[in-house]
């Protein structure tokens, strides 16, 4: 069974967090600014990075 998880902030820790957790898991991250919301929302990454941006896509 999958572990429910959620992560408070979506910044470059919390967004790298969030993608290494979701491999295995259900993630739902958490974040106060309504711009990062909306690019989760969008499955866009919040970070500039390239081993975020690819595999967090199908995950969260």
């Amino acid at each position: 069974m999958k572990a429910k998880i959620r992560v408070v902030g979506a910044g470059y820790v919390g967004m790298s967090l969030a993608v290494l957790l979701a491999r295995d898991n259900v993630v739902t991250v958490l974040n106060i600014d309504a711009k990062r919301v909306a690019q989760i929302n969008r499955r866009e990454s919040t970070v500039v990075d390239a081993e975020i941006s690819d595999p967090w896509r199908p995950k969260i």
